[in-house]
């Protein structure tokens, strides 16, 4: 039963501070846009090492570019699916 509970506070402490040093979805956006322009374009998205596909599932209003705001819905949304 120790063991049970000892991994579980393991788990817990592991998922804190995993969730403590993800960058923000300002972050990630900032690193992101290597033209300066505030967004992320499919090129820099792809640039950055993301599939290309997933682009358009975080573009919400289809302009062409991924903003913070849609960044952090679409970790929101996921979060959800999750049970988070």
């Amino acid at each position: 039963m120790r063991t049970l509970i000892l991994a579980g506070a393991v788990l817990l402490a592991t998922a804190g501070a995993a969730a403590a040093q993800m960058p923000s979805p300002a972050e990630i956006v900032k690193a992101w846009d290597k033209d300066g322009d505030g967004a992320v374009s499919k090129d820099e998205w792809v640039a950055a090492g993301r599939p290309a596909e997933r682009f358009d599932l975080v573009d919400a209003d289809k302009d062409g570019k991924v903003t913070a705001a849609e960044l952090e819905a679409a970790f929101k949304a996921m979060q959800q699916q999750r049970g988070g």
